[in-house]
């Protein structure tokens, strides 16, 4: 079941399965303050996913946006939800969450907060981001020196939808996020791929294809063994994950959603 923590954790952009071992001739971007403004979620959005191997449903995900204030800042706080169903979790229990609390001005974290329980493993910390002084405070090691602009694993995907899944983006050129995950920093790094139509529940939808830049040997076997398909409208939200892995091929699917932005209009008829 050590393959199933494996999934529920990537669908988080979880950095530890992910590498930046890309060669200096790819085109690459690391994510700056914002320069141009989109809004592509709002407080009160919620998406449910649910993690099939085949017509076995294994596993279930949640993302969550809400207004909030923290320390005097308007914040929409980000929460991210991983775990186990059925069999699977009789089997392997999961309960990860994961939390961002981002400055709705900058797009950027203020506080991030991981806490993991995988089995009988548990791991838990919360880390606050000092923009003036470029330094974040981990509660399990204390203040680490950052680069300017680092986001934490779900904030780089929030800021993506707003300042990153474009048009501006060439078929190939791959997008990086610095970011500061298990009290490392560690650039994020996606591909993309163009765009692409896709069969869902709610029909045959238009998406931008990205693959995350995996690690070769770990769970992976090649650098293309994840892909992720965002919608071409301007919510810019994730309708499939898949992972090829020997053991198989793993699909998350958006099953639900509510509270968008917009109006979901990357349905091709």
């Amino acid at each position: 079941m050590r393959k199933l923590t494996t999934i529920l954790t990537a669908f988080f952009f979880c950095a530890n399965l992910l590498a930046a071992q890309e060669e200096e001739k790819d085109t690459v971007f690391i994510a700056p303050y914002p320069t141009t403004s989109h809004q592509a979620y709002q407080g009160g959005e919620r998406l449910v996913f649910k993690l099939n191997y085949g017509i076995v449903t294994g596993g279930k995900a949640t993302l969550t946006v809400s207004d909030s204030i923290y320390n005097n800042t308007h914040i929409h706080h980000v929460v991210g939800r991983g775990v186990t169903v059925g069999i699977a979790d009789v089997l392997y229990k999961i309960r990860d969450r994961y939390e961002s609390f981002i400055d709705v001005e900058t797009n950027q974290p203020v506080k991030a907060v991981r806490s993991i329980r995988e089995g009988r493993y548990r791991y838990y910390n919360e880390v606050e981001y000092n923009r003036d002084s470029s330094q974040v405070m981990s509660k399990k090691s204390g203040v680490h020196n950052v680069q300017e602009g680092i986001l934490d694993i779900l904030s780089a995907f929030y800021f993506a939808r707003n300042h990153k899944f474009n048009d501006n983006l060439q078929v190939g050129e791959v997008i990086e996020f610095m970011t500061y995950f298990s009290d490392e920093n560690f650039p994020l790094r996606i591909r993309y791929r163009g765009t692409e139509v896709i069969k869902t529940n709610f029909g045959k939808v238009v998406c931008y294809k990205f693959s995350p830049v995996t690690e070769v040997g770990r769970a992976f076997k090649t650098e293309d063994d994840m892909h992720v398909w965002i919608t071409k409208d301007k919510n810019r939200i994730p309708m499939r994950v898949r992972f090829d892995l020997a053991v198989g091929s793993f699909t998350c699917n958006l099953e639900e959603f509510k509270g968008l932005k917009h109006p979901f209009s990357s349905v091709k008829f």
